[in-house]
């Protein structure tokens, strides 16, 4: 269950501390590749670039589809896999009770009303950092991205709307206990699509893991 991310995640940062010694940069680089290493070595792999939204528009991420063509769009599959009480599926795939818990600001949450999905590195970040290059079809996987449980997370309405499509340089979660891992879930979807970061993103993410264990992060390449 995705769910289990954030109940573990003291554990996971007590328990899994990696020496700062140097590794060697993974030999895996193509799409379906998995690599593993300390978030630290992840950050100081992806390449800074000075960001450039021109020409966006949201609309250029086609979402939320229905990949597998069962009846449920992308949002309504993260919810169901995020909920902490799962919710009565209708027809159509109209979800309605259940209980979901959002990290970003430590709430739980009743009824899939007050939940936004988001995407954890925002659409126009993503555009920003490379997605401009991509073509239809890729964007469009990058915004119904269920490969990889970090990408996309149910959370309040509320801290999503905060968050807009800011990076950690303006935004964190305010709940402070959650920001080792949203630092290092989102160096590993900046990993997993090949996407760059600029100097004020890479200067956050340094300081924000300095005081952060230095985890592996294990990523399959999406591109």
């Amino acid at each position: 269950m995705r769910f289990a991310r954030t109940a573990a995640v003291a554990a996971v940062f007590a328990a899994l501390v990696i020496p700062t010694t140097a590794h060697a940069a993974p030999a895996a680089s193509a799409p379906g590749d998995t690599v593993t290493l300390p978030v630290q070595d992840a950050l100081a792999q992806l390449p800074v670039r000075t960001e450039d939204r021109t020409g966006y528009e949201r609309t250029k991420f086609k979402h939320w589809v229905d990949a597998d063509k069962d009846g449920c769009n992308t949002r309504a599959e993260v919810l169901k896999a995020e909920a902490v009480v799962a919710p009565e599926q209708g027809a159509s795939c109209r979800l309605s009770g259940g209980a979901w818990f959002s990290p970003y600001d430590d709430r739980f949450i009743q009824g899939p009303k007050g939940l936004d999905i988001d995407h954890l590195v925002p659409l126009a970040e993503a555009w920003d950092s490379g997605a401009s290059a991509w073509s239809a079809k890729e964007r469009e996987a990058y915004a119904n991205d269920l490969g990889d449980e970090r990408a996309l997370i149910a959370v309040s309405a509320a801290s999503n709307r905060s968050k807009a499509d800011q990076d950690p340089s303006t935004w964190l979660p305010p709940a402070v206990g959650y920001r080792c891992q949203y630092v290092a879930d989102w160096v590993a979807d900046k990993t997993r699509w090949g996407l760059s970061i600029d100097t004020g993103e890479q200067a956050a993410l340094t300081e924000v893991l300095g005081n952060c264990p230095d985890v592996p992060v294990t990523v399959t390449l999406a591109r």
